[in-house]
């Protein structure tokens, strides 16, 4: 199953929303993925195939890791547009 996580400094607010969006996105979709959210200093041993954050998180991720940047954490549209093709994309591997 494909393992997303959502991403923000502490873990437990803006992530967590985006979590939840993006479950709610998967649903409308009839895509199934593994979401939850993290914090950074966390987030890279989550080993998760796909890193979801804001611009300034997703500059600090190393180069190897598959990261789909949003441009917010809580506008369902933004998210949906920034990450249902990516996640479209990996689920078809």
């Amino acid at each position: 199953m494909l393992k997303i996580r959502t991403v923000c400094g502490n873990g437990i607010g803006s992530s967590l929303m985006c979590a939840g969006i993006i479950r709610e996105i998967l649903a409308e979709n009839n895509l199934q993925a593994d979401v939850e959210s993290v914090d950074f200093s966390s987030a890279a041993a989550q080993k998760a195939d796909l890193y979801v954050t804001v611009k300034e998180l997703a500059d600090q991720f190393p180069e190897n890791v598959k990261v789909v940047t949003i441009r917010s954490y809580v506008s369902k549209k933004k998210i949906t547009e920034d990450v249902l093709p990516t996640i479209k994309e990996l689920l078809a591997q």
